[in-house]
């Protein structure tokens, strides 16, 4: 009787070991996956989230489309309290017309977890490295049309 209660218990211990190494290799895997959605280089962004020469360093911005919604938009600011969320706007990468455009910072503690947070959402397809452009009059007669107003 104690010899089947004792194999009962071995075979109980090996299946929760091996559903544990499971789940682990599962999460891992499923944590690569979502980083790939991250398509800009984060290993030449410091700790302390900017990148660049000693004298110049500059915090990356980075961008991403999710579903128009209130719970949605929620749902990323509890994540990262660095976010812009803009309605209606596409950004360079593209957010079709029932999305919001998010703009955040790496200037932020533990900004790596913050990214791999968000890559983990199944809503968000990409982040991609966020381009400012300067704005620019489009010709002379519109720079005078600036000046003098």
């Amino acid at each position: 009787m104690i010899s089947v209660r004792l194999l009962i218990v071995a075979a109980a211990l090996v299946l929760t070991t091996g559903c544990r190494s499971d789940r682990a290799l599962f999460e891992r895997a499923s944590e690569s996956v979502s980083l790939r959605k991250i398509t800009f280089d984060l290993d030449s962004i410091g700790e302390d989230g900017l990148r660049g020469p000693d004298d110049g360093r500059v915090a990356v911005s980075y961008e991403f489309c999710i579903p128009d919604d209130e719970f949605n938009a929620a749902e990323v600011r509890r994540i990262d309290p660095t976010l812009t969320i803009s309605p209606g706007s596409h950004g360079r990468i593209g957010c079709g017309e029932m999305q919001a455009l998010c703009i955040g910072s790496t200037h932020q503690p533990g900004f790596r977890d913050v990214l791999a947070r968000l890559a983990a959402l199944p809503y968000v397809e990409e982040i991609r490295e966020c381009f400012f452009e300067e704005a620019r009059p489009h010709s002379a007669a519109q720079s005078n049309v600036v000046a003098d107003a």
